[in-house]
């Protein structure tokens, strides 16, 4: 046998584990920034977190970040430090409704990810049910859904960050929310994530994952991760529903 026929018989191989992965799954939790849409597409996630940032100082709080936290351009990383320093406080409650506030505003710009609005009505038809399972509020969420016309593929399974930010991803608690109220089997779920800590979430819930990366650097921070199936467009994902 060649190098070339084992290769060839190797993507094969991955390419019917990847369908029966996506064919299996009865029940599909998507990650909502990034599979679903680019929430900060239009109101950039520098801008939120400077808005943090500018928050926290107008508490007298900045000194809770290091110099490099205060330039960060994750609104995720900001709210994850202070948190880390004072857990449960009011400054932590006060920072993460002001995020809040931000995701709202990111909701009315954020652009769709390609195909998956589609992929969503497509993958509710053939019988699958479906929740959202992310790290950002799950006010702004179900906004975009229902801006977009999808909240009845979701509703009312829509689980996102509460005020125990220790239990955002990769803590499992909104996948294991979602499981239980769907009242399903970790085994015949799928989550599609587009970071590292999706695939650890799903991991730690027993949660099969497909990946799913707009770019080079996400393939290879989720295939560093340990990911087996990464698609670059939900395109593929859509295309073995329909077959």
């Amino acid at each position: 046998m060649t190098s070339d026929t084992t290769q060839t018989d190797a993507v094969v191989a991955q390419t019917e584990n990847l369908r029966d992965t996506i064919t299996r799954a009865r029940f599909v939790l998507f990650d909502f920034d990034g599979p679903v849409c680019r929430l900060f597409a239009g109101h950039s996630a520098e801008t939120v977190a400077r808005d943090l940032v500018e928050w926290l100082e107008q508490q007298g709080m900045r000194g809770l970040l290091t110099s490099e936290e205060c330039v960060h351009s994750d609104p995720m990383a900001v709210l994850h430090a202070v948190n880390e320093r004072r857990p449960h406080s009011d400054v932590v409650v006060g920072l993460e409704a002001r995020f809040t506030q931000q995701e709202f505003k990111a909701v009315t710009k954020a652009r769709p990810t390609a195909y998956a609005d589609a992929l969503i009505r497509t993958w509710k038809a053939v019988g699958a049910q479906l929740a959202i399972t992310t790290n950002n509020s799950p006010l702004a969420a179900a906004r975009y859904l229902a801006g977009r016309g999808l909240a009845e593929c979701f509703a009312p399974h829509i689980y996102g960050r509460t005020q125990d930010l220790h239990h955002l991803k990769p803590d499992p608690d909104c996948l294991n929310r979602a499981l239980t109220a769907l009242g399903a089997e970790p085994s015949k779920a799928l989550m599609i994530g587009d970071a590292p800590s999706d695939l650890y979430a799903a991991q730690r819930a027993g949660v099969p994952f497909l990946g799913y990366a707009r770019n080079e650097d996400k393939e290879k921070r989720l295939r560093g991760a340990g990911a087996e199936h990464v698609v670059a467009s939900l395109e593929t994902v859509l295309r073995v529903l329909w077959t």
